[in-house]
């Protein structure tokens, strides 16, 4: 019984840190630090086996609880109802747990509040695209809360940023914004620009 409460504990775990790296720019919207954005972007590359250790954990702890008990035919009094920590309902409940937070990435973008804005455009030919090169960003939270951050600036037509690419390609009002005032943004967020270039 303490092996279950052991491997639950663990899938339990590494189910966190496969999705911490993907949590923390939400944490630093809701909390208004860019330091913790990318402070655990370094667990990325190990996020595949940390998913592989939750899902073996749960599933080996799932088996152990499911399998049939060996019936001893004794007169013996029946075993008390299990501890609430080593019940089914408890693993059902670590296991949906687990199961929302690997899936963070894919709905991550629901914490981030769309910036509702009016651009009036003056002059066509203030109109400037540039790219930006940013390390540090592994998910699609890390994309959101760059674009979040972006789009606050005034002047900012359309902005589309990549963590595949490691970019962003903003489209803005260079009468009302510039390139040093959009890095500035993006150095903001944790993650670093590491190069940019007028498109």
């Amino acid at each position: 019984m303490k092996t279950d409460n052991k491997l639950v504990g663990a899938g339990l775990l590494t189910a966190i840190a496969a999705s911490l790296c993907c949590i923390t720019p939400v944490l630093a919207l809701i909390a208004g630090t860019s330091v913790l954005a990318s402070s655990f972007s370094w667990l990325e590359p190990f996020r595949l086996y940390f998913i592989g250790l939750t899902i073996l954990m749960l599933s080996f702890a799932w088996y152990q609880k499911l399998k049939p008990q060996k019936q001893i035919d004794c007169n013996c009094e029946t075993e008390e109802k299990p501890k609430f920590i080593r019940s089914k309902m408890f693993l059902g409940i670590v296991t949906t747990f687990a199961i929302v937070m690997l899936a963070f990435p894919f709905y991550s973008r629901i914490f981030y509040p769309k910036i509702e804005k009016q651009i009036i455009l003056v002059d066509k030919y203030n109109i400037q695209k540039a790219e930006f090169t940013i390390s540090g960003m592994t998910c699609a939270s890390c994309e959101e809360y760059v674009d979040h951050e972006v789009n606050k600036l005034s002047g900012i037509f359309k902005s589309t940023v990549s963590y595949n690419s490691r970019n962003a390609i903003v489209e803005f009002d260079n009468s009302k914004t510039n390139i040093a005032e959009i890095e500035k943004a993006i150095n903001k967020t944790g993650y670093s620009v590491t190069a940019k270039k007028e498109k």
